[in-house]
């Protein structure tokens, strides 16, 4: 029932009515908003947060560039 879901014509049925329904303004956003939760998704099940590894990253690194002076 399901093998020939995503054919090639489907998929350009789909993006064509995406683009009446959401308008060629939209689009752009809407695909950012969604790779952004799949992105943020994927973090998720593996269990780290990329911007939260960059934060600690960041704040080690400017530990040691500047020695405390007392």
């Amino acid at each position: 029932m399901f093998d020939n879901l995503l054919k090639p014509e489907h998929l350009l049925l789909i993006l064509a009515i995406a683009l009446l329904i959401f308008g060629p303004s939209k689009l752009p956003g809407l695909g950012k908003g969604l790779g952004e939760a799949f992105r943020g998704f994927k973090e998720g099940i593996k269990g780290t947060d990329s911007s939260d590894a960059g934060k600690q990253e960041n704040a080690s690194k400017s530990e040691v560039a500047t020695p405390q002076v007392k």
